[in-house]
């Protein structure tokens, strides 16, 4: 275990000493009781807390480019939930590395539903739910309308094979009308969104 001052530790890296006091002010040093800096401990730390992204430029410009390319695309609506941050444990400080995978996890997620969504895989829940909720109004009103057509042209019958056709006959066009329109519907409502 080696132990340096903060002078000695920043002429050893070739950094000025403002900027080993910056990192202090950070709490990026691991000091010890005596006020001097734990050598192997701090390296480590800034090893788990540096910020990749900072040392290439095409870190950069591939951040600008999924920045522009994903989130123009994302319009989130008002139920759209937050991605919450789990609370680092006790102790630990904040870990940039992991941050930054988890940041890049969600915003591949987000490029590959984007991509299925251009593909027509998806569409939006939404419009799908309006158009179910659309079709099944339609069918309940459509039979609710088929007690008073029917109802003066059973009256007559008698023979219980010819109003079982009858009935028949009855839903099956209601049933054929209705899947026409809830189609018509439902392909307007998804090309919509």
């Amino acid at each position: 275990m080696t132990n340096l001052t903060k002078s000695e530790f920043a002429a050893r890296n070739g950094w000025s000493k403002s900027y080993v006091s910056k990192l202090a002010k950070q709490e990026r040093l691991v000091l010890t009781a005596d006020g001097k800096v734990d050598v192997e401990a701090t390296e480590l730390l800034l090893a788990e807390s540096a910020d990749p992204a900072k040392a290439p430029v095409a870190a950069r410009h591939e951040e600008a480019r999924i920045e522009r390319d994903v989130r123009s695309q994302l319009q989130p609506g008002r139920d759209t939930p937050a991605v919450q941050q789990p609370d680092p444990a006790p102790g630990s400080g904040h870990n940039f590395q992991r941050s930054k995978a988890h940041r890049e996890f969600y915003l591949a997620q987000l490029a590959e539903a984007e991509f299925h969504k251009v593909q027509g895989d998806l569409v939006e829940r939404k419009a799908v739910e309006d158009a179910a909720y659309a079709a099944g109004r339609m069918l309940r009103d459509q039979f609710f309308g088929l007690a008073p057509q029917l109802a003066a042209e059973l009256v007559g019958m008698d023979d219980p094979w010819d109003i079982e056709k009858h009935l028949a006959t009855a839903f099956r066009r209601v049933f054929t009308e209705v899947d026409k329109m809830s189609s018509a519907d439902l392909d307007r409502a998804i090309t919509q969104s």
